[in-house]
């Protein structure tokens, strides 16, 4: 038994394969999940991701794959393990990398054309202890509002929660009232993105909802700066386009400050000054 990988792990994966690991390898993975690359007796070789609610991510991977966007196939899961088609030495997504943003462009136009009667989700879920509220409504401002400002403000500094009570308040004047409703990966940051040939990219670890489209757009926004080519092919770019992405990447920003500390409190500042709260 390959010593990498614990003798539970290996009898889960059998128990859903119906092989014995030969062999593991540590991937780099997000920093709520464990993922290995197993080769299994048959010579195949899948991802393994172990975390609870992979129930779920199987669930949202099921129906981004029915839009038509490449996400690895769900091999086979239980509620702690996932097993994924794996796509070998994939890159990930750089800045610099106009090939790849030409890439992520055309997998991003099935998924958010994909569009639910709802903004929201019919069930929740979290990241690490950051619960993500989902509950379905007909009002985008007042889904963004309860679900990604003030709920996620929970235990933080009363003057923060100050300020995003009164962005809060005035979100209908910021964002658009009634956005399609498209499909949202939900945490599309770059490493959520892999590349395994030039001309595809392939979308990954989703955290689903349906919503204003541009809130993926910002989340890319918020550690990498997308080249105008792929912010005009997504029909980002505009005259509201930084004032849009503010208040969306508050959501991301908010989750780390909650997850790593005070290292993000300045970005949840900065945006809230920009906004003129």
């Amino acid at each position: 038994m390959p010593p990498s990988l614990p003798v539970d792990l290996s009898n889960r994966v059998a128990a859903l394969t119906g092989h014995h690991v030969l062999r593991t390898e540590a991937l780099q993975g997000g920093s709520l999940s464990s993922v290995s690359r197993i080769t299994l007796d048959d010579g195949r070789t899948v991802v393994a991701k172990r975390m609870a609610g992979m129930a779920r991510e199987a669930r949202m991977l099921t129906r981004m794959a029915r839009t038509g966007a490449p996400v690895p196939r769900v091999l086979a899961h239980s509620d702690d393990v996932l097993l994924l088609e794996d796509f070998g030495a994939a890159r990930t997504l750089s800045s610099e990398d106009g090939a790849g943003w030409a890439a992520l462009a055309c997998a991003l136009r099935p998924l958010h054309a994909a569009t639910g009667e709802h903004y929201g989700w019919d069930e929740d879920h979290a990241f690490g202890a950051v619960e993500i509220v989902n509950t379905p409504t007909d009002r985008w401002p007042e889904f963004w509002a309860q679900h990604r400002l003030i709920g996620p403000a929970a235990g933080l500094p009363p003057p923060l929660r100050h300020r995003l009570d009164g962005l809060a308040d005035r979100l209908p004047d910021l964002v658009p009232a009634s956005p399609p409703p498209s499909l949202l990966h939900g945490d599309l940051w770059s490493g959520n993105v892999l590349l395994p040939q030039s001309d595809r990219a392939v979308l990954i670890d989703p955290a689903c909802y349906y919503g204003d489209r541009r809130v993926d757009l910002a989340m890319l926004s918020f550690f990498a700066r997308p080249p105008p080519a792929f912010l005009e092919a997504t029909g980002t770019a505009g005259p509201d386009w930084p004032q849009i992405c503010a208040v969306y990447q508050l959501w991301p920003a908010l989750v780390h400050l909650r997850l790593f500390g005070d290292r993000y409190l300045g970005s949840v500042e900065r945006r809230l000054t920009g906004l003129g709260v």
